[in-house]
């Protein structure tokens, strides 16, 4: 598959899951620290997952954005998505991640909203990622 890149950006990390992340241009940067859960101190910095979840609930919008701009029904201004995140041992071995996506469009009536959701997650770039991969259940309430 080839994608059409239309934006690129590159961060850099240094001390893994205990240190700090940036983007090179400066825009971005966070310290990271390892919940008590996986063997951290849970310090005040934040985790991959945290970043994840945050990445995906803003990306699923603009997801349902551009589904609604193809005639889709228009995305309420209070539309909120939130990525729940899990990270844990796979049966396989190593690690993976367990993710579920609630949805909340207020004002649009259950079957709007599940369709429009349904077509989101068949464009989203983090849906795209994470298919075959990681089971994303989603909720629409």
């Amino acid at each position: 598959m080839s994608v059409k890149v239309l934006y690129r950006t590159q961060a850099t990390a240094t001390g893994g899951r205990d240190g700090k992340a940036s983007t090179t241009d400066g825009a971005f940067q966070v310290s990271l620290s390892t919940p008590k859960e996986l063997g951290g101190a849970g310090g005040p910095g934040n985790n991959p997952e945290q970043l994840f979840a945050a990445g995906y609930s803003a990306c699923f919008i603009g997801a349902m954005k551009a589904v609604a701009a193809q005639g889709g029904p228009k995305v309420p201004a209070d539309t909120t998505v939130t990525a729940d995140v899990g990270i844990g041992p796979r049966s396989e071995g190593g690690f993976g991640l367990d993710v579920a996506l609630t949805v909340s469009l207020p004002g649009l009536a259950k079957a709007d909203a599940e369709a429009l959701v349904a077509k989101a997650h068949q464009v989203c770039p983090y849906s795209n990622a994470t298919r075959g991969n990681v089971d994303v259940k989603l909720n629409v309430v």
